[in-house]
Formats: C-alpha cells, sequence, structure tokens
C-alpha cells in the first residue's frame, strides 16, 4: 500500500493539476469546474473518502469511464486499484450524482414578456425545445423486444414529460401538435439549411413562423451532438446493465 499510493497520487495530479487542457481531455472539464463538481458532491452529496480513495479519486475515475467508456480493467490499470475497488466508487459516485441531480438539472423558467433574446422572445411561456435520440444499449436476449427501433437497432428512449398548464415545448413534426407541445407548419422550408440553400427570406407568416422556430429549436439539436462527442459512454453499446446505463442516462 505504501507503493501504491503515491503512484495514485501522480496520476491524479498528472490527469487535474497540470494543465486544464489535460483535464479537459481526460475528464472533459476544466480543473475548476472538476473541483466544483466534487465539493458539491461532497457537500451537500454526501460523497465521502474512502480507506482507499479520496473524493478527488472518485469523481475522477466516474469521470473518466463516462468520457471515454472505459472497461473495469483498463480504469483499474490507470487508478492502479483492483477492480473491486473502482466498480464500487463508480457506483458510490453515481448514486450521490443521481441524489443532487436537481442541482445540475434546475427547472425550466418559461419565457417572459420581457424577455429581449433574439431566438425566444417570440415564444411567450415557452419552457425549451424538444428532440430525440438515439443511446445504443446492451440488453439481454429476452428484452431487445422493448429497446429495438425500426432498424433494428437497440436503443433506449424516454417518453416522461411534466408540462405545466400554460406553457410549451417547441418540438419538431415528430410529435403532435397540441396542450404543451407547438410544432412547425408541415409542407413549408424549417430546417436552418433549408433556409441556407437560397430562394429569399420568408414569403408569409406561416414561413417566418418556421423560421423563428427552428432557430429557436436548433440549440437542443446541437447540444445532442456536443453531449455524444463530449461524452464516449453516449456513442456506443454500455457495458452495464440497462439499469445502470438507464441511470447514467
Amino acid at each position: 500500500m505504501k507503493l501504491r499510493i503515491p503512484d495514485q497520487v501522480k496520476h491524479l495530479r498528472h490527469i487535474i493539476e497540470f494543465s486544464d487542457v489535460k483535464c479537459v481531455d481526460n475528464l472533459r472539464m476544466s480543473r475548476n469546474a472538476f473541483g466544483r463538481l466534487c465539493q458539491i458532491l461532497e457537500n451537500p452529496g454526501g460523497l465521502r473518502v474512502t480507506r482507499h480513495l479520496t473524493i478527488s479519486e472518485q469523481v475522477a475515475i466516474f469521470l473518466s469511464v463516462l468520457a471515454h467508456h472505459k472497461k473495469n480493467c483498463v480504469v483499474k490499470h490507470d487508478f492502479i486499484c483492483s477492480g473491486r475497488t473502482i466498480s464500487k466508487h463508480f457506483y458510490s459516485v453515481l448514486r450521490v450524482v443521481l441524489r443532487v441531480q436537481s442541482i445540475f438539472l434546475p427547472r425550466s423558467t418559461a419565457i417572459g414578456e420581457e424577455s429581449q433574446d433574439t431566438r425566444w422572445r417570440w415564444f411567450k411561456g415557452c419552457l425549451g425545445a424538444l428532440d430525440g435520440t438515439h443511446i445504443d444499449v446492451r440488453v439481454p436476449d429476452s428484452e431487445k423486444g422493448r429497446y429495438r427501433n425500426r432498424k433494428g437497432q437497440m436503443y433506449l428512449g424516454f417518453a416522461t414529460l411534466k408540462v405545466y398548464i400554460g406553457n410549451y415545448y417547441l418540438c419538431d413534426n415528430g410529435y403532435a401538435n397540441g396542450e404543451g407541445f407547438l410544432t412547425p407548419y408541415r409542407g413549408l422550408r424549417y430546417h436552418l439549411k433549408e433556409w441556407e440553400r437560397g430562394g429569399g427570406g420568408p414569403q408569409n407568416a406561416r414561413e417566418l413562423f418556421n423560421l423563428r422556430h427552428a432557430a429557436a429549436r436548433n440549440v437542443i439539436e446541437r447540444s445532442f451532438g456536443l453531449l455524444k462527442t463530449r461524452w464516449g459512454i453516449l456513442r456506443s453499446p454500455s457495458y452495464y446493465s440497462i439499469d445502470v446505463q438507464s441511470r447514467m442516462l
């Protein structure tokens, strides 16, 4: 143990103390963001130092798995720990993250009358935008039917959403236009790429609405792309059980 501890500390310092570039490359966040995350997970989260690992090491292990989709055998080599220790602390951090998720995912605030945001001021009462993305998963053969999409791939989807009366989300035409969901007009130009190809600006009120709708909703489409680029575990089927995969997402 005396020989292992300096190596463990050296590896962590190599990741989080030398530069923001190295920290972002390894853990997908700056050193300042990593430090703040550790503080939140400790208090109010309740994450504690253990006999073998500091809080920083536990959080670094967790982020390393999410960032690069590493197997247990790879992570235990990186952090010089047993596979059991890696697994135990990964789940510990996951439980704490879920416990304080309201801090990271605050309740949406509706667009107000005074909004000056050039993309959103047209949509008073809007809570944001919705879109879907496929996350590949591994499931037992007996459960594959529940997770198979029309292309035969296994993916995880979520359908639970609470929309408050008087508010709504911007959606594409994959959603039904109804209470709480505002979709664009069909049969008219919509996606920003269609407007970029030429043909002039909006020719009528419906085209103007579609253009403003697409400009505001584009933020969620870009967000999914950025998330999958940053977190490797979103780009390929996870090695964890479907229950754990659901909790991670």
